[in-house]
């Protein structure tokens, strides 16, 4: 295999017509270089150069070799270049996705944090919720993705590094005039008999889960992705919902009142790549943005 340290000596003494000219102006030695011609024209299986009286002439081979190192050296130069531009968030991209409520409300800070800090560095968003989102990071169609669960830690996320951002505590939504807007929390039972609206097909096996946990099964009404449709639909009186902390940062729900639920549930908040990819400046990079903007 020619390597472009040879190329480079070989360049020199093609261009200098002698080892030891070539050792001053690389900075070696004349026995280094004679040793790196002998490599050099080993890998190539032919001589590259002849001494002729106190100079070094090159074989057609050589010229060939010094013809095209030109620009494999030019183009190994550039490449370093990029890497090192990368390496140090000069350059670089980032394709994240999220689920709608993190996209209003940590990604925001984050990106904005990350351009400052380094300009260089592009950033894509594309929406979806989990698990089509985990999915799509596996797939190798994002390198970070914003993403929750609901409960303990399972097995789900075992081959992905999982960056936990923040406990997400869900709230109750009930219209203005209702009979529990102002009462400082409630309990889930107490709104068994109303009509339900729910949201992503996450959230929504999440609050049948809570709704029987609590003796009932919720009679749903309507069901949308969209949460400031869910807001829209209390506000006019259609029914309740329960909507994540993190979506109320983001929807102002005119006509409808926010209570807490008793007991308490939460989801967890958390920021997803792959092993090798955490490793990549502008995915860490974005991973610890993150980590700050849910930490405000």
């Amino acid at each position: 295999m020619i390597e472009a340290r040879h190329l480079r000596v070989l360049r020199a003494v093609a261009a200098t017509g002698s080892f030891s000219a070539a050792a001053r102006e690389l900075g070696c030695t004349q026995p280094a270089v004679s040793q790196q011609m002998k490599a050099l024209e080993s890998s190539a299986g032919t001589p590259l150069l002849v001494r002729t009286g106190r100079e070094m002439r090159l074989t057609q081979a050589g010229e060939a070799l010094v013809r095209h190192a030109a620009g494999i050296l030019a183009g190994l130069t550039a490449a370093e270049e990029e890497v090192a531009a990368i390496a140090g968030l000069r350059a670089g991209r980032v394709r994240l996705v999220s689920f709608p409520s993190g996209s209003s409300t940590l990604v925001p800070t984050a990106l904005a944090a990350l351009r400052a800090a380094h300009p260089g560095t592009r950033v894509s968003l594309v929406e979806a919720e989990p698990p089509r989102s985990e999915e799509m990071l596996r797939d190798g169609d994002c390198d970070v993705a914003l993403a929750f669960r609901y409960g303990s830690a399972g097995a789900e996320w075992a081959d992905l590094v999982v960056r936990p951002l923040l406990s997400d505590r869900l709230v109750g939504l009930v219209p203005e005039g209702h009979r529990l807007a102002d009462a400082g929390s409630v309990s889930i039972g107490e709104l068994a008999d109303e009509p339900w609206i729910a949201g992503c097909p996450r959230c929504r096996g999440q609050l049948v889960a809570v709704c029987e946990e609590s003796g009932f099964t919720p009679r749903i009404d309507f069901a949308t992705d969209d949460y400031p449709s869910v807001a829209g639909l209390v506000g006019a009186g259609l029914g309740v919902a329960v909507l994540p902390g993190l979506a109320l940062e983001s929807v102002l729900p005119k006509g409808a009142r926010a209570v807490a639920l008793e007991p308490s549930v939460h989801r967890e908040i958390v920021a997803l790549t792959l092993p090798d990819l955490a490793h990549v400046p502008t995915v860490a990079a974005t991973l610890d943005q993150l980590a700050l903007a849910a930490a405000r």
